[in-house]
């Protein structure tokens, strides 16, 4: 589905990305973890067209993508739920999610089904449905960006730091709805803070420091791994 082949990011003399190389198949959860400054963000925004690769390749579905502008990827079936939410505040729950789909209902789609399904899915949205998203707690925000992203009905959905700054039960709530993803034909590219959580969701990970790839593999291999263990699980085995 997504294949970044040799990909190259800079940011005026700083090389933010260093060679990666990333795939995804169709009905995957793969995650991206790493500290803080590893590049994480930088490669989603990359791959959304929001930063323009230095050198590299991106294919879509088999179409190269690298370089496009961010409404042509949406239009492709890639969508961004951003850290940090930003939702907009000054609308109400209904309205965000009809932004989320503001390409279909360009092109004449109806959107009440999917409205409907995201009610089934976040049933607290659908009590909040005339409410000022502004007003809402933080994590029905988080909750109404993951649902804004869903009206695209995105192939691919890519989730930035979903679980920052929320507590624990909502964090429960998040991470279950995103294990749903894939039932709903969507394939999701998560980064996560979390690696625990991040990795009992997913198929496959890479882990990422500095701008690189330096380590990748089914999920379950890499959290029975020593060294992700000790730097991002907190624990070590026993011998």
């Amino acid at each position: 589905m997504l294949e970044v082949r040799g990909l190259h990011v800079h940011y005026g003399l700083v090389h933010a990305i260093k060679g990666v190389d990333v795939s995804i198949h169709w009905g995957q959860t793969v995650c991206l973890i790493g500290a803080n400054g590893a590049g994480k963000t930088t490669l989603l925004n990359t791959l959304s067209g929001l930063v323009k690769p230095s050198a590299g390749t991106i294919s879509f579905g088999g179409e190269g993508i690298a370089g496009l502008p961010p409404q042509k990827i949406v239009a492709m079936g890639i969508v961004q739920v951003p850290e940090g939410r930003q939702i907009f505040h000054d609308l109400t729950v209904v309205e965000n999610l009809e932004m989320g789909a503001y390409l279909r209902l360009c092109r004449g789609e109806k959107i009440e089904k999917e409205l409907e399904e995201i009610w089934d899915l976040f049933p607290v949205l659908g009590q909040r449905k005339g409410q000022m998203a502004g007003t809402l707690s933080g994590g029905e925000q988080q909750m109404l960006a993951l649902a804004r992203g869903l009206m695209s009905k995105p192939k691919l959905m890519m989730l930035d730091e979903p679980s920052l700054g929320l507590a624990p039960l909502v964090v429960a709530e998040i991470f279950k709805v995103i294990k749903l993803l894939p039932q709903r034909n969507t394939t999701v590219l998560l980064v996560e803070q979390n690696a625990k959580a991040a990795l009992r969701v997913s198929d496959k990970g890479y882990v990422m420091e500095i701008g690189r790839i330096v380590l990748s593999g089914d999920a379950k291999f890499l959290e029975d791994n020593e060294d992700v263990r000790r730097a991002f699980l907190g624990e070590t085995r026993e011998d």
